[in-house]
């Protein structure tokens, strides 16, 4: 959420410039420069809260500690597949795939 918000006033900040430059009639490729530059220096310098809590909740997101999100079907299939499970104890799940046959020498 606080990338999310944090990206939101960068986008409020850009957003008027950006209209501001286009009135002005500075073209559309500088108008888009001017004003990423000019918030990205207003956020940088008066944001500083928000930019250290969305960097906090990005590092935590993927440091590797965080739970992955699994939409309700995958719970749903891990639950039924679990349920399989624990119901069938003589059944194992093999992650990789069949063996491919052999191949025997040729015999001179």
């Amino acid at each position: 959420m606080a990338f999310l918000r944090y990206s939101l006033i960068r986008l409020a900040l850009f957003a008027p410039l950006f209209v501001l430059f286009m009135f002005l009639q500075l073209g559309a490729l500088l108008s888009v420069i001017c004003a990423a530059l000019i918030a990205f220096a207003v956020s940088y310098l008066f944001f500083q809260k928000q930019r250290d809590e969305a960097a906090a909740a990005l590092h935590g997101r993927f440091s590797g500690k965080a739970k992955p999100l699994r939409s309700a079907g995958e719970v749903a299939d891990a639950n039924a597949e679990d349920g399989l499970l624990d119901a069938n104890p003589d059944v194992t799940i093999r992650t990789s795939g069949p063996k491919a046959p052999e191949a025997k020498a040729p015999e001179a």
